[in-house]
């Protein structure tokens, strides 16, 4: 009897001590901390349109719907607030900048972005290009505004609620000024649900070059933590932003995952997931708005001006 009732016990406790645990990445995991790792997350997390994924660049099938973005009050300067919320420093955007085009069938605003790194320069991102993973991946969320759809019999559909545009970050030789704020920042928010106020800044201080957002990949995914809803429209840009090493170690050297600051903040990673019935996409990049070879093209006006000069 004494034995039946220890094993009920057994069976009680542990579920009771399962829900009490929070999730956490590999890396959070020690003998004196409970937490539920990425191969248990709950919610959506085990359904097969999951993210991150890698991406193999010569399968992706060019799209010619998904054209320019345009980045509406991406160039506004701000002063934002950043916090350490256990898992990440996430910086609130407040309710000023929005994306459109880029084959987007709606508008979305910008509510926040959040950064995942390790303190290895070759496995800090969630995504990967053709097995290739980076220093950093930066993700910039957008949820949809309402009203904006260009076609209302699409509203039924829910599997682009949230917009991510998702930047690889690449180790570069010069410190990245429009990153500074951020950097200088983090020595403020070591322990979680900490916070603070950061220099005056803008989105656009953040990203490449305009002109070179214009090749990137799209396929459809889920958020790359719990929940993991499957009701985002990825978008992966090719040209990688370019952060000085010390600013990426920076993000590890300065944040930690506990309140008692001995458990480093680095490779809060979710795996690659299975691409499994998806296609990725991408966009026309510059490089190949030209159908046919230069010399084709240019033969009947060369033609043309033989003809002349003949006469």
């Amino acid at each position: 009897m004494r034995l039946l009732l220890g094993l009920l016990a057994l069976a009680i406790a542990r579920p009771l001590a399962y829900a009490e645990s929070h999730w956490c990445y590999e890396a959070q995991v020690t003998v004196s901390s409970m937490c539920i790792v990425p191969d248990q997350w709950g919610g959506d997390c085990q359904k097969n349109h999951q993210s991150p994924v890698n991406i193999v660049t010569k399968k992706a099938k060019v799209d010619h719907n998904l054209g320019r973005f345009s980045f509406l009050g991406y160039d506004r300067k701000q002063k934002w607030t950043a916090e350490n919320n256990g898992h990440s420093v996430m910086v609130s955007l407040g309710n000023e900048s929005r994306i459109s085009g880029g084959g987007l069938a709606a508008q979305y605003r910008a509510t926040q972005f959040h950064l995942h790194w390790s303190k290895e320069l070759d496995r800090g991102s969630e995504h990967s290009l053709d097995g290739e993973h980076f220093a950093m991946e930066m993700h910039i969320v957008h949820e949809k505004e309402k009203g904006t759809r260009s076609n209302e019999k699409d509203n039924q559909d829910p599997k682009d609620e949230i917009a991510v545009l998702a930047f690889l970050v690449q180790e570069g030789d010069n410190v990245n000024q429009g990153f500074q704020p951020l950097v200088e920042a983090l020595s403020q928010i070591p322990r979680p649900e900490m916070s603070t106020t950061m220099r005056e800044s803008s989105l656009l201080d953040l990203l490449p070059k305009e002109e070179k957002l214009r090749s990137y990949f799209r396929y459809l995914g889920s958020l790359t933590t719990p929940n993991c809803t499957e009701t985002v429209v990825w978008t992966v840009f090719e040209e990688p932003i370019q952060l000085h090493k010390d600013q990426i170690l920076a993000f590890s050297q300065k944040l930690y995952y506990n309140k008692q600051q001995t458990l480093e903040m680095k490779d809060n990673i979710r795996p690659p997931q299975r691409l499994g019935d998806r296609e990725v996409s991408r966009s026309r990049a510059p490089g190949q708005l030209l159908p046919l070879p230069l010399p084709t093209l240019l033969l009947p006006t060369l033609t043309c001006l033989m003809a002349g000069f003949l006469r």
